[in-house]
């Protein structure tokens, strides 16, 4: 039962706020940590770059929305007259801000420096394209804001989840894996208390949320293991980066970097446009859960603090969480959001935050995203119709290219030159494998978005609808939209390629062509007697 707000105001903060806080924050901050391990740890980014410039613009974005949705949540409970309203919890969003440290910002800085490009100018020029890729995002999640229902309608869940559910897979649950089990022992009990407490729902002491006791535990015996000798050979203290407060003000650099946006917009556009698909699924849940919040008002606050983020040095996008029926399980209202905002967004400004990431173990951190991924992966089948989950496993196809392309690209294992020479080897009976890998992986999301929606076509029996799909894919192909020919996944005009890359992108798109031709042929067909009706 709902409760009258006493005088129509309801309270600021109540006890499940506080779990509710702890929860948001470190979600937050695991993010953070990831974003900062994978470009200072993996990339070599300067740490100066990342905690400085990088970070307080992207808390600013964090504080901006959660602002917002803490007032929304009060206008609707002062409007109902109900005290249990829950505010929509909003943060960095992980598979795009993960998919952004490791697809875009650090391949960039690698291509700064391999341009000439010492460490700062690099990681100045990666900071630039970073609030460049944000304002992408943030200007098409705005327009389409106003559309979220149209492209629900357009293209079906089994193409919208299915493509980040791939992604989820990959990035967030394979590459974090190996991580953890390079410490296996700090590791492989972290993920174990999170999938205790969050997938087997057991009881944990002093009714701690399950994040925040499985960090705590994890980071404990990081250190306490290290500083007794019994942890991994090298282990040492962080040596803390230098940091001063940093107010993150609108800036031009992102005019500087929009024109290195342009190999990676295949990556920022179904970025941005999961990120409204994700909203609209999101206001349903927390609709589903009691609270009616209007679905326009939700995609405009993580479009516009995505946006501001941007013009102020932010490099990860904004979204509101899925788990808002969960916060208000726990007997959160809007305090919760409130101290987020206020906790992530000053302390982002003021160093505080960047501290904390400093001090937070990579095998702490990783479990938490596999985690994600996981709970990803699960909702792209079961939130999707039971017809349609051989498309969902369809998309999920080109993110593994993908993640054998980041693996295979690393010259640490390989180096350019035999990379380059495995690339262009056609072999005796086709393509080369490695190029076959390569281009399959580049524009993974788009093309896995396209194979779902053309395979759910099929399942439905609108052979002329898959065939109009498959003539987009021959489209995009030609342009490197998708299947880009270029190893690093730029764009081009076709009639510039030549070579083996014009063979390999002409083979491609004429494969489409040539099966959308067969369905339309296909589609002439008279329905067989007796024929089952496609399931719908």
């Amino acid at each position: 039962m709902s409760r009258p707000a006493a005088h129509g105001r309801p309270r600021w903060f109540v006890a499940g706020d506080i779990n509710g806080f702890f929860g948001l924050v470190v979600d937050n901050l695991s993010i953070l940590g990831f974003i900062a391990m994978a470009l200072v740890g993996l990339y070599g980014v300067p740490a100066e770059v990342v905690f400085t410039r990088m970070f307080p613009g992207t808390a600013l974005g964090v504080l901006l929305g959660n602002l917002a949705y803490t007032w929304m949540a009060r206008r609707l409970a002062r409007r109902t007259g109900r005290d249990d309203v829950t505010a929509m919890p909003l943060g960095l969003d992980a598979p795009t801000s993960i998919g952004m440290a490791l697809l875009v910002l650090g391949p960039a800085f690698v291509a700064f420096r391999a341009d000439g490009l010492d460490a700062q100018a690099a990681g100045i020029a990666t900071w630039q394209l970073g609030m460049a890729s944000l304002v992408v995002m943030g200007v098409l999640k705005t327009a389409l804001s106003f559309a979220g229902d149209w492209i629900t309608r357009v293209l079906p869940r089994a193409a919208l989840l299915g493509s980040i559910g791939g992604a989820a897979l990959t990035l967030l649950g394979f590459l974090p894996l190996v991580e953890l089990l390079r410490n296996p022992v700090v590791g492989l009990v972290t993920l174990g208390l999170l999938l205790y407490a969050l997938v087997a729902r057991g009881a944990l002491p002093l009714r701690i949320p399950g994040v925040l006791f499985a960090f705590l535990v994890g980071t404990a015996l990081y250190y306490g293991l290290g500083l007794a000798g019994l942890g991994l050979p090298g282990f040492a203290l962080p040596e803390p980066v230098r940091l001063s407060p940093q107010l993150p003000l609108p800036g031009t650099g992102f005019i500087e970097g929009l024109r290195s946006t342009v190999p990676y917009l295949p990556l920022l556009l179904p970025f941005g446009l999961l990120m409204v698909v994700g909203g609209i699924n999101v206001s349903e849940s927390a609709r589903a859960a009691g609270d009616d919040y209007r679905t326009r008002d939700v995609l405009l606050v993580e479009a516009l603090s995505t946006l501001v983020a941007g013009v102020c040095g932010g490099v990860a996008q904004t979204t509101p969480y899925i788990g808002q029926p969960a916060y208000k399980q726990m007997g959160a209202r809007s305090g919760y959001t409130l101290l987020t905002g206020l906790f992530v967004g000053i302390g982002g400004m003021l160093g505080l935050v960047a501290g904390l990431v400093q001090w937070l173990p990579l095998a702490v951190l990783a479990p938490i995203i596999v985690y994600v991924g996981i709970g990803i992966t699960v909702q792209a089948f079961r939130a999707t119709p039971e017809p349609h989950a051989p498309a969902v496993a369809l998309a999920f196809l080109p993110s593994l290219a993908y993640l054998l392309a980041i693996k295979l690209g690393n010259p640490a294992w390989i180096a350019p030159e035999r990379f380059a020479q495995l690339y262009a080897d056609t072999g005796t009976h086709g393509l080369a494998e490695l190029a076959a890998l390569v281009t399959l992986g580049n524009g993974f999301i788009i093309t896995a978005m396209l194979w779902a929606t053309a395979l759910v076509a099929m399942i439905e029996g609108r052979m002329r609808a898959a065939a109009g799909v498959l003539l987009l894919c021959a489209a995009f192909t030609l342009f490197g939209v998708i299947h880009s020919v270029d190893p690093r996944g730029g764009v081009y005009l076709p009639w510039a390629l030549d070579g083996l890359r014009a063979v390999i992108a002409w083979q491609f798109a004429g494969a489409y062509a040539a099966l959308a031709v067969l369905l339309g042929a296909l589609s002439l067909q008279r329905p067989q007697p007796g024929r089952a009706d496609p399931p719908s």
